[in-house]
């Protein structure tokens, strides 16, 4: 004897279209979806002071289990400045035939750290801190801002010290030095832009980190830190398209606006032509650029 069995009527799926349209009539989005780009900066700046804490909070850190302390924010650049005296101003001559070498010196290296320190901090800014990326919801644009912030807030301390060493080499005050306020934003404006950059390539690809020290050490030898790029440039055996390259290389663009700026000697002649326009253009182009390149992979920080 045959038994029937009552089986219920197969229940439609519904559509990803019926889907989409049930989630938005009660108001449901997509977990960790990227927010449209106005949204994106509203949301960066309501966490201002979020930045603006960490980032001092990370710099008192930085130091805290040496016994100088925050003394090391000064000396590291200084002594980094006094290696490369002895090895290119002393060993290789690159001092002779440029007027107060030693402020030229120092301020190239304090100015180039504040770029190189801030882009390799922004390299690990998302894979180094994947726990707070996962815990709390927040643009992630956060971290490697903050850590540009931090670094400028240590070159702050490392200005003193350079005022200090103009000083003491007889470099008088002028009102050109109030130049140097502009500049640095620039500069900043610029380091955060390559370090979005660079914090979404090492969220992707951490091994990066591994290699930007050497990028960054080439570029540093290629920007002017140690020896006059305006000495070298009026040697006819360079091709002008290197002369170009050398003078419009925005690490030198920065720094050299900073000789002019706060060194007497320094003059408008050594600076690369539409210097300012070239400062503001890769402010410009590095900032909104790498914004908005960082931007368009927000919902992937932090996944897999």
């Amino acid at each position: 004897m045959s038994q029937v069995l009552n089986t219920p009527p197969p229940t439609a799926i519904p559509a990803d279209d019926d889907l989409a349209a049930l989630a938005a009539r009660h108001g449901l989005t997509v977990s960790g979806a990227r927010p449209s780009l106005p949204e994106y900066v509203r949301q960066l700046w309501a966490r201002r002071h979020f930045i603006s804490a960490f980032a001092t909070a990370k710099l008192t850190a930085q130091y805290s289990q040496a016994k100088l302390g925050q003394v090391w924010q000064v000396m590291t650049p200084l002594l980094n400045a006094a290696v490369y005296y002895f090895i290119f101003g002393v060993l290789l001559g690159t001092k002779h035939g440029v007027p107060d070498y030693i402020p030229f010196l120092v301020t190239g290296v304090f100015i180039w750290t504040f770029t190189q320190s801030s882009i390799m901090a922004g390299t690990r800014a998302i894979s180094g801190n994947l726990g707070l990326v996962r815990a709390l919801h927040f643009p992630r644009a956060a971290l490697p801002i903050s850590f540009c912030l931090q670094q400028l807030q240590q070159l702050m301390f490392s200005m003193g010290a350079l005022v200090v060493i103009l000083l003491c080499f007889g470099v008088p005050v002028r009102v050109s030095w109030l130049l140097a306020l502009p500049a640095l934003l620039l500069q900043f404006s610029f380091n955060a832009g390559v370090s979005l950059v660079m914090a979404r390539m090492g969220a992707k690809t951490p091994d990066i980190a591994q290699l930007m020290p050497f990028v960054l050490r080439t570029w540093m030898y290629v920007s002017g830190v140690m020896w006059s790029i305006d000495k070298l440039a009026k040697k006819d055996s360079l091709p002008h398209l290197v002369t170009v390259a050398l003078e419009s290389n925005p690490a030198a663009v920065y720094i050299d606006l900073m000789r002019f700026a706060l060194i007497d000697s320094f003059h408008a002649h050594q600076l690369p032509h539409h210097v300012w326009a070239l400062a503001i253009g890769w402010a410009l182009v590095a900032g909104v650029g790498g914004f908005i390149y960082f931007w368009k992979a927000e919902e992937t920080y932090g996944r897999g």
